[in-house]
């Protein structure tokens, strides 16, 4: 028996992609484009050169996915905060107690900051830049946040909150995030590691309240 020993015989073909997978990708490539040049150089000069050049794409093909610059503008905060969820889901599988378990959500997000530097950037200029997206994903976190807390409400678990004072509770524990991540998480030179006290302060404000019960 003769075994070939030709570099053609063993090597594997490369896999070929559907033509919904291509979009997929390339859409996928122009969203982490979009990112990197909305962080670099904020909402209004992340032209539609400066994405397709970093996402390695033709220009003509930008407009294959999306109408105009505003249209993937706005898609951008809603993606990476999906993003985020599930970064912060994987996170949370092993925590104990409900208390344990918003701990882990706080520390996730500023992990998250870490791998996702410009993620604050986005989040601070959408509000002016790509105000659809910018609500868009404020209804997506706030109401899966709820949602969370809704299920854990109980004796021991989470406090008996009616729904409208969980929704006035999740956006104090987003305001948190937005302005703890300001003042910790971002230095001169970018970003930078957060204080341990910070996630310590947070432990023990959920956990205990600030004020003694008389």
């Amino acid at each position: 028996m003769v075994i070939s020993t030709s570099k053609t015989a063993t090597a594997k073909r490369p896999v070929k992609l559907t033509r919904s997978e291509k979009n997929d990708d390339v859409k996928r490539r122009l969203f982490g484009a979009a990112a990197k040049m909305v962080g670099r150089y904020g909402y209004a000069d992340a032209s539609v050169a400066r994405i397709t050049d970093a996402a390695g794409v033709a220009q003509g093909t930008f407009y294959n996915h999306f109408e105009n610059r505003q249209e993937l503008l706005d898609q951008l905060l809603p993606v990476i905060g999906q993003q985020m969820v599930a970064f912060i889901r994987t996170r949370i599988d092993q925590a104990n107690s409900e208390v344990e378990r918003e701990v882990t959500r706080f520390r996730a997000f500023f992990d998250f900051l870490k791998e996702t530097p410009e993620f604050l950037r986005i989040l601070n200029e959408a509000e002016v830049y790509a105000p659809t997206g910018y609500q868009h994903h404020l209804d997506n976190i706030s109401t899966a946040y709820v949602r969370l807390l809704k299920r854990a409400r109980g004796p021991g678990r989470v406090g008996d909150y009616t729904d409208e004072e969980l929704e006035v509770i999740v956006h104090v524990l987003m305001g948190a995030r937005g302005y703890l991540s300001r003042r910790y998480a971002y230095g001169e030179d970018g970003p930078q590691a957060v204080p341990e006290h910070v996630f310590t302060a947070y432990e023990k404000l959920i956990s205990a309240g600030l004020f003694d019960k008389a």
